[in-house]
């Protein structure tokens, strides 16, 4: 039986593969193609499998989707479940393809070592997303990147730049991401600047997930042979930094927890004085006073935030009289609502902190204090109305 082709979508946290990842189950979908997938989140709040899920083109229950979650796909264990749910998929399908998508902190080689001896898989595409607002930001439009790894290499540490430049060193084909933001021509430098980290794959520049699925369907076989040297350079360094419980990019993912709403107006002014460099993603999903029907997504990466539509809290679709539900559907959302461990029904908070330890931390807690206070709630409750600076049109998640 032939092998089963597999594609990486790897990349650093917030360059958007979930959004490449949606894209393209959508177009197998339309197209007739069976996908399966595995996501990877490093930390143990599952935000992009919960998106991935959502869609309804894959589910655990069907044996076509599994979710790594709380630990490095590139880790030891990461690898042993990686392996896990494969055996499962194969066991119960041969399908089109696999799409797996990494960590933001996961490095290529463990990965790239792993597939390159498989039986039953062959590793078609290892797609690097790069965020080229991050890059010009942060990185001097990325003409800081390779400097900044060379200084590195001299020191004998390895930080964030290192990861950076070995996701693009191993890559099979480099996308730009977010480019809609920047002016074409600082784009184009952006990739000049980049490329010659790997001066041997195409450089596309793709917004919003906008990659045909036919362009991976059409790729080679990735050719191992080329990275074999990097590989021999770089295993040992690689396997001391994702040995024991820190990486050597001592990231830290804090996870919060909560059934109050945000104060809409302590968050605004939180996000825009208090968080830091070192917080490289935030994500999740909330609720606000005012709009609390709305389950909204939040997703930060770097200096930007968004905030988009999910869906509709059961509690608030209860509330109106005009949703066209029978007796029958509004008893069973009753009941959901009235098994939900909060105070209001479905509605809570869970975030995702990602970033240096002491930045996530600080910015955590500082998340933490946007909370309603008790009086607060006992206020809003009464009728009282908080003054709300976020946009009023939010962008709906399309699945």
């Amino acid at each position: 039986m032939a092998k089963v082709p597999l594609t990486i979508l790897n990349g650093f946290l917030g360059a958007g593969k979930t959004t490449l990842l949606k894209s393209l189950l959508i177009q197998a979908h339309r197209q007739g193609l069976t996908a399966c997938v595995i996501v990877n989140d490093m930390s143990e709040l599952d935000v992009d499998g919960v998106l991935i899920a959502n869609t309804e083109l894959v589910n655990a229950s069907k044996h076509n989707f599994f979710t790594v979650s709380a630990d490095s796909i590139s880790s030891a264990s990461g690898i042993t479940k990686l392996d896990d749910a494969l055996q499962q998929i194969l066991a119960h399908h041969h399908p089109d393809m696999i799409l797996l998508e990494t960590s933001g902190s996961s490095h290529p080689l463990p990965l790239v070592r792993y597939f390159r001896r498989h039986p039953h898989v062959q590793l078609k595409g290892f797609l690097s997303l790069v965020d080229s607002v991050m890059l010009n930001d942060d990185f001097a439009a990325g003409s800081a990147l390779i400097p900044r790894l060379q200084a590195n290499l001299q020191a004998g540490k390895r930080h964030i730049e290192n990861l950076l430049a070995e996701q693009i060193m191993f890559c099979s084909h480099l996308i730009l991401t977010k480019n809609d933001r920047l002016p074409a021509d600082l784009v184009k430098s952006i990739a000049q600047a980049i490329h010659p980290l790997n001066p041997y794959v195409a450089v596309m520049a793709v917004p919003r997930g906008n990659l045909a699925l036919g362009k991976l369907q059409n790729l080679p076989d990735y050719d191992f042979h080329r990275v074999s040297q990097l590989i021999d350079e770089l295993a040992e360094e690689v396997d001391n930094s994702l040995s024991g419980e820190r990486s050597a990019w001592a990231m830290k993912a804090a996870v919060i927890e909560d059934d109050r709403p945000f104060h809409p107006q302590r968050l605004w002014d939180t996000c825009h004085q208090f968080m830091s460099t070192g917080v490289y993603r935030s994500k999740g999903f909330f609720w606000l006073p005012g709009r609390d029907d709305l389950a909204l997504l939040w997703n930060q990466a770097t200096g930007s935030i968004n905030l988009e539509f999910i869906s509709y809290w059961k509690a608030g679709i209860l509330r109106h009289t005009n949703n066209h539900l029978t007796a029958e559907e509004r008893q069973i959302l009753q009941q959901e609502v009235d098994s939900a461990p909060g105070r209001f029904g479905d509605r809570r908070c869970s975030l995702t902190v990602i970033g240096e330890e002491d930045a996530a931390n600080a910015f955590a807690m500082a998340l933490k204090r946007c909370f309603l206070t008790e009086d607060e709630i006992l206020w809003w409750r009464s009728g009282g109305i908080f003054s709300d600076p976020w946009p009023q049109r939010i962008a709906r998640v399309s699945v």
